[in-house]
């Protein structure tokens, strides 16, 4: 029975195409019981295949880095090696030490960022947790008191008030209704790029939309004025289109009538940013969602818990983010202190005491201390 579980859910495999995104293969360079793991993932935890490809890579470069510290292939190119005939015995075998030598091999070799090597560092702990835990196929786990390297959590990189209409002005295309709805979406919304382009016609209800996000989680999210009005020119506009292929999909093709792809608005928001003289600034369609949230947070009075529903968190820390970014909050409790109003003028010169003439050549000024009117 065992056995025909993992058989199916080996069949399950989420391994993504990068040139056919919606096609999956088997993993065929890496051990059998990691593909049971990146199965298990998808299948049973219904992570995305995204996120499974992400653990695919990370435990990949781990295998090919065990293979080459053991020397195990010692005239193949680190990136060539493949891991597939490892066994359960030689994952079992991986120690502390040796998971420490790999951090040590991020950190050194591959020039790894204190974020990427915890998020390497992550999946080999997920895959030991589920061999020794979910699985019970291996007693011992190796990587269970490894500590994750400590990063530091950058502040979101936003667009301004003045930025974002500059944005909404400079839009030119020529299906504008579309990718006008498009920015609008993403500056009030704050939802993922993955998000918007899987939008359907039926995710509508009178003034919400459902959004499908990270592990198929829906949440409603409230649309303004701003958006009802967006998206009732665009449906408009898409209504008349001739050769509508994706009658569910929300944002198709002028051309194919078909749903647009993730790069496609990609290239939307880089042309209306760069119309807008906002180009080689960072910005991105993830960096309009950090807007939104961002104009929620110091313009709405949001709280944390709504806006951690708005943005589809997960765990309310991932939003406390953007209390560090509230800086009319900042300047307002630095200029609360009574002190803020104290003022230094220097006026007169007092003649020192001769002990410490003799270390100074000169006598200091002693400044006067005004209290300015509030």
């Amino acid at each position: 029975m065992v056995s025909l579980f993992w058989d199916v859910i080996y069949l399950m495999s989420t391994y993504i195409n990068p040139l056919h995104p919606n096609r999956h293969a088997p993993y065929d360079d890496i051990p059998r019981d990691v593909r049971d793991f990146l199965n298990y993932l998808g299948a049973i935890l219904n992570r995305s295949p995204r996120t499974v490809n992400g653990y695919y890579i990370d435990l990949r470069t781990f295998f090919r880095f065990m293979v080459q510290y053991r020397g195990l292939a010692p005239d193949t190119a680190f990136d060539e090696i493949n891991t597939s005939g490892l066994d359960l015995e030689f994952i079992g075998s991986i120690t502390t030490s040796d998971i420490y030598e790999y951090l040590y091999f991020l950190k050194n070799e591959r020039l790894n960022e204190p974020a990427a090597r915890a998020r390497k560092l992550s999946a080999v702990k997920s895959l030991y947790r589920f061999l020794t835990v979910k699985a019970n196929r291996l007693s011992n786990d190796p990587a269970k008191d490894v500590s994750v390297p400590t990063t530091k959590r950058a502040l979101p990189k936003y667009l301004s008030l003045e930025e974002s209409m500059e944005l909404l002005k400079n839009i030119q295309s020529d299906f504008y209704e579309r990718d006008y709805c498009i920015i609008t979406l993403f500056l009030n919304c704050g939802m993922r790029l993955v998000e918007l382009v899987g939008i359907n016609m039926t995710d509508f209800k009178e003034d919400t939309i459902r959004i499908v996000g990270k592990g198929n989680k829906e949440r409603l999210v409230y649309l303004n004025q701003a958006c009802i009005h967006a998206l009732e020119r665009y449906c408009e506009a898409r209504a008349k289109l001739m050769n509508l292929q994706d009658k569910d999909a929300l944002f198709v093709s002028r051309r194919t009538g078909k749903r647009i792809g993730a790069r496609r608005v990609e290239q939307i928001v880089e042309r209306c940013l760069k119309l807008a003289g906002l180009s080689g600034k960072g910005y991105s369609p993830h960096k309009l969602r950090h807007t939104a949230a961002t104009l929620m947070y110091r313009h709405g009075n949001v709280d944390m818990l709504e806006l951690k529903e708005i943005l589809g968190h997960e765990h309310v820390s991932t939003t406390e983010i953007y209390t560090h970014i509230n800086t009319e909050k900042l300047r307002t409790a630095a200029s609360s202190t009574p002190l803020s109003r104290v003022e230094f003028t220097q006026k007169r010169d007092v003649p020192m005491p001769q002990e410490d003439f003799e270390m100074e050549s000169e006598a200091p000024e002693v400044p006067d201390i005004v209290i300015m009117p509030s």
